[in-house]
């Protein structure tokens, strides 16, 4: 496994899956506190929401647990404006490119995503 990693919102919802190729590939990652950002912890709750039908009480559990897991990373300003760089050099979409400035800033080795896709 590599050095730290950050793991994007939908490596988190395919760890939360029925036993699937995609969950048995996820879960592991949770191992060794990874980090997400509050970004993927608020993506996290709308896809409980409105995919997974959970209730707020279960979405803030699942929140709750996620940030024992895992190392929070707090989005701030300086990441904002790195992700705008991002955006401009690499086409990613906005929220990749929060992703990608967020793991960068945290100094993460390796990120765990399943988006990048080079649309605007």
């Amino acid at each position: 496994m590599p050095g730290k990693i950050f793991i994007d919102t939908n490596i988190v919802i395919y760890a939360l899956g029925q036993a699937s190729t995609k969950t048995h590939l996820a879960a592991p990652l949770f191992v060794g506190l990874p980090s997400i950002s509050t970004q993927v912890l608020s993506e996290t709750a709308n896809v409980a929401s409105k995919r997974l039908a959970l209730s707020v009480s279960e979405i803030r559990k699942l929140i709750t647990s996620l940030a024992a897991l895992c190392q929070v990373e707090i989005i701030s300003l300086s990441t904002i404006h790195t992700a705008f760089d991002i955006r401009e050099r690499y086409s990613f979409s906005w929220y990749d490119s929060l992703i990608v400035a967020t793991a960068l800033e945290a100094n993460c080795d390796t990120l765990y995503s399943e988006d990048m896709q080079n649309t605007k």
